[in-house]
């Protein structure tokens, strides 16, 4: 579903170019380079003006820094450009044509092999965000999985069916006897919703990556069932936050940055009761999909008892 949206928004913005393109060719003088120029100026700029507006607002509203987190201008600067990076490769490239890119999952017998991970995305994303890390985890000598969301806009303890689907499928696919669920974004209260609803006898641990598990200030820009209810102080995330409602396997782990643009406050935002809470800095919230160091912290945690 996120892949055929994602398409469908990109055909429609190429028309768009073409037909004012054709008007300025022909009306106005202007030569197909020109007009050509212009629509690739513009298709950089809008988003460059949506990365822009999320540190903009994040600015407004962000948890303190620890002294050795903190980064200079240059780290700002280099943090703003991954995330323009990542925004345009994961939603202009990757993710609309996904099973291009992504393949099918490299699932095989496990048995004498360490606990096989499922990949689970954020907000209006699919599978093709671990486009990059997948790689680097299975590089590392992990099993990988990963799992699509859908629909698109719904509210989040709907994901939970699909989630224990798929985990089925893994299990019977690799003979391991439980997961390892590692979830970027909205896709830790996913998990979280689904260890509500189905306990947590089929997983082993949960590593969330910069996940809303407090909800976050830009929520309110959202669309769907799905961002009202990551809005700071909503009653189903508050539910989702009694003690008592999500039974969190022993060594669950919530990574996040402290200058993440999507989930701010940052630190009152993504720490989790019950899992150990590890900060990170200089990541952004997308760049986290090609970032070196969340990469590196999350191999740190799997292998820690």
């Amino acid at each position: 579903m996120a892949a055929r949206q994602w398409r469908w928004l990109l055909f429609g913005e190429l028309l768009i170019y073409l037909v004012l393109g054709s008007m300025l060719v022909s009306g106005s003088g202007w030569t197909p380079a020109q007009a050509a120029a212009l629509a690739l100026a513009w298709f950089l700029g809008v988003r460059l003006l949506i990365v822009l507006l999320t540190f903009g607002i994040m600015l407004t509203d962000r948890s303190t820094v620890p002294p050795e987190l903190q980064i200079g201008p240059f780290g700002a600067l280099r943090m703003v450009l991954e995330e323009y990076a990542a925004l345009i490769l994961l939603f202009a490239v990757v993710m609309p044509f996904e099973s291009f890119w992504m393949g099918p999952d490299r699932l095989a017998h496990c048995a004498a092999r360490r606990t096989p991970l499922l990949l689970i995305h954020g907000y209006q994303c699919n599978r093709g965000f671990w486009f990059w890390l997948r790689r680097k985890i299975e590089a590392a000598g992990w099993t990988v999985a990963t799992h699509s969301m859908e629909p698109v806009w719904t509210e989040i303890d709907n994901y939970a069916e699909g989630i224990d689907r798929r985990i089925d499928e893994v299990r019977a696919a690799t003979g391991a006897p439980q997961v390892i669920l590692v979830a970027h974004s909205m896709g830790g209260l996913a998990c979280r919703a689904y260890l509500r609803r189905y306990g947590n006898e089929k997983v082993a641990r949960l590593i969330t990556l910069g996940s809303v598990h407090h909800g976050t200030r830009l929520a309110r820009l959202g669309i769907g069932a799905n961002a009202r209810q990551m809005q700071i102080g909503n009653p189903w995330l508050k539910a989702l936050g009694a003690t008592v409602a999500v039974p969190l396997p022993p060594g669950s782990a919530s990574i996040y940055s402290c200058h993440d643009n999507y989930v701010f406050p940052q630190e009152t935002g993504s720490t989790l009761e019950g899992a150990a809470n590890i900060p990170i800095g200089g990541v952004s919230h997308i760049g986290m999909a090609f970032s070196p160091r969340v990469l590196g912290k999350l191999l740190e945690v799997l292998e820690s008892p």
